[in-house]
């Protein structure tokens, strides 16, 4: 495979989120998102990520073609519904980074990049030295889901293998499953790592 890595930061990001957006868009509505996503509401959530001067994503192109990236943000920059289980807990918001989401489209996986948008998110949330922790969330769902697919495996060990443990935070978001008929709430749960 002939990949390329790039960092886009700040209002750059703004010249990359429709390849975001369908690459978004194709991975969430796998399990467990199962996100019936749109462009429009991509272009909305991406906002505010190209409106923070600390927002990074870190890409991987095959050729000139985006095939995957890796969100981060401080968490002072995140929307207030991502923030609240932060401040209803007491915790300093100033000193977390927020890593959004990866996505990888399937045909790339198993060749250590999961690990590369680990690495680069932290590395890029240590260079201003203000930030000890970071933080990411993942979707809860139950063990008896009709769309689980056969011997599909959870991420867990990878995270705890990337030094990150559960925390007790948990957000609820909306958002309408491929097989729903409207939005639902889904429970969210915060993993986090003290930034070395």
């Amino acid at each position: 495979m002939n990949l390329r890595y790039e960092k886009v930061t700040g209002a750059s990001i703004k010249d990359i989120v429709n390849q975001l957006a369908k690459v978004r868009i194709e991975v969430f509505g796998a399990y467990p998102y199962l996100y019936e996503g749109s462009l429009e509401y991509e272009q909305a959530y991406l906002k505010t990520y190209w409106q923070s001067e600390g927002a990074m994503v870190f890409c991987v192109y095959d050729e000139n073609v985006l095939v995957g990236a890796s969100t981060c943000i401080p968490l002072k920059d995140e929307t207030d519904e991502v923030k609240a289980p932060f401040e209803a807990a007491g915790l300093d918001i100033e000193t977390i980074y927020y890593f959004g989401e990866s996505v990888l489209l399937e045909k790339y996986r198993g060749e250590g990049i999961g690990n590369r948008f680990f690495e680069a998110r932290e590395e890029h949330a240590k260079l201003s030295g203000e930030f000890k922790f970071a933080y990411f969330c993942a979707v809860q769902r139950p063990s008896d889901h009709p769309l689980k697919p056969e011997g599909y495996k959870p991420l867990d060990v990878f995270w705890l293998k990337k030094g990150y443990q559960m925390s007790t935070l948990e957000s609820k978001f909306s958002w309408k499953d491929i097989n729903e008929p409207k939005e639902t709430m889904k429970s969210m749960l915060y993993w986090f790592k003290e930034l070395g």
